[in-house]
């Protein structure tokens, strides 16, 4: 496994490039990846499937201005922006039985995602089917969503670690799927940060996938490939008021 610890000037470009590197995996035998990446810019990113008449607040997105983009992946409608960690892997099927079913393969990884959390002492737990809470209130700091292809999966996630939770109140509606555990609590009450450090977090998850190597650039290949999914894709959202 190599790990990729870069962080992109654009949104979008941040977005894609998980897209990217799935997609090398699975057309031109890339191999399984470890990435990390943080927005310094806030952005919303709709799920495959999200609706933003639904999941956003409109007038407040479009009154600050804030971008609309939508992933190639499921689950929910979240907020990114600084303070908000975001890690990524691109993890081969055919070398994990866990990874064959998507519930048992977001329990398998959480689970070591929550190791190295424990490492800085944190007691938090997994929540089906892809969230991570703190054990004592049960408040999300982490969500997660997947790409499945033939033989590899992209598995990307989020850590709020020094995030300003107030964004998420203010730009996005509450979802109408929501977990069990969640208690129908708004999102206030619902969602936190807890308190790693960054740095510790990144080294002890390396550690844990055994990453083998670090290339911490943007080959000439996957900027290839970033480009064609700029030029094609739909990633940005035309938001229109209700």
């Amino acid at each position: 496994m190599i790990l990729k610890d870069i962080s992109l000037d654009l949104p979008e470009e941040n977005v894609l490039l998980d897209e990217v590197l799935f997609v090398q995996a699975e057309k031109f035998s890339g191999g399984e990846v470890l990435r990390f990446w943080e927005s310094q810019k806030a952005f919303i990113v709709l799920g495959r499937i999200g609706k933003e008449q639904e999941d956003i607040h409109i007038k407040a997105v479009k009154k600050d201005g804030i971008p609309v983009l939508r992933r190639a992946s499921g689950g929910g409608t979240v907020v990114q922006g600084p303070g908000c960690l975001n890690y990524a892997l691109i993890l081969d099927k055919n070398r994990n039985k866990h990874l064959g079913d998507l519930r048992k393969s977001y329990q398998w990884i959480s689970e070591r995602v929550i190791e190295a959390v424990k490492l800085q002492g944190q007691n938090v737990v997994f929540r089906p089917i892809s969230d991570m809470a703190l054990a004592s209130t049960e408040k999300k700091f982490s969500g997660n969503a997947q790409r499945r292809g033939k033989n590899f999966i992209l598995h990307h996630g989020t850590i709020l670690y020094n995030f300003d939770l107030k964004l998420i109140a203010r730009y996005l509606q509450m979802p109408k799927d929501i977990p069990e555990y969640r208690r129908r609590r708004l999102h206030d009450d619902f969602v936190v940060n807890i308190p790693i450090d960054t740095q510790k977090f990144k080294c002890d998850l390396a550690k844990i996938f055994t990453v083998e190597s670090t290339n911490n650039k943007v080959t000439h290949q996957q900027q290839a490939i970033l480009q064609s999914l700029i030029e094609k894709s739909s990633i940005s959202v035309d938001i229109q008021p209700s």
